[in-house]
């Protein structure tokens, strides 16, 4: 599975990550993590507020950074 954080790796981006981590460690997943900080790259994937997470190419979460659980639940899903 892969995670992709979109931001310009401000705290809101680290913290995004952190929770992601946790959530992927709390269900027993493995899961690549990729930041992306390139303002173009996150505008084409039509982004306009970060930070974002999307789940194997998806994006699921936009502009807030979701806690731990919220992200279990994306990752059940």
């Amino acid at each position: 599975m892969k995670l992709k954080i979109y931001g310009s790796g401000c705290k809101k981006c680290q913290q995004l990550t952190d929770n992601a981590k946790e959530a992927a460690d709390a269900l027993g997943l493995t899961v690549e993590i990729e930041k992306i900080t390139d303002v173009n790259a996150i505008i084409d994937e039509g982004i306009m507020r970060t930070p974002a997470l999307g789940i194997d190419d998806n994006v699921v979460i936009e502009g807030k950074v979701a806690s731990a659980e919220e992200i279990k639940q994306l990752l059940k899903a």
